[in-house]
């Protein structure tokens, strides 16, 4: 029980952190031939690039937030199986799944910020080491 308890607070604390990590500077505005056309069809002037990393960042962290919710909820079950074999069997069922898409968030989020920042690099409108 302390292991699992550990645990969600380790990856509780990752979480956290890397929701906190994950803002990415606009105001690197590079010119992509937009601002013509878009004067002209009233685009927005924001570079499609950070639309796209806003998007994936909030995705990811609401996704994270309902996996959250879930590491509680299976903690609850567990807390109030009274002993019962087929509710705890439930509850670390519910903590091990949440577990792994806690896992599989972190993840995509690490691959998408290093896809998003290569991207930029290679299209001239990343920063260097930032």
């Amino acid at each position: 029980m302390r292991r699992i308890l550990f645990s969600l607070s380790l990856l509780t604390a990752l979480l956290g952190a890397g929701v906190l990590a994950t803002a990415v500077p606009a105001s690197a505005q590079i010119e992509t031939g937009l601002n013509e056309v878009g004067q002209t069809v009233k685009l927005s002037a924001t570079d499609p690039r950070v639309i796209a990393t806003n998007i994936i960042n909030v995705a990811l962290g609401l996704m994270g937030i309902i996996l959250v919710v879930l590491i509680l909820y299976g903690g609850f079950v567990y807390m109030t199986s009274g002993g019962e074999a087929e509710k705890v069997d439930r509850a670390k069922k519910i903590i091990r799944n949440a577990i792994i898409g806690v896992i599989l968030v972190l993840s995509s989020w690490g691959i998408a910020r290093f896809v998003i920042e290569r991207l930029l690099q290679a299209t001239g409108g990343g920063g260097g080491g930032g």
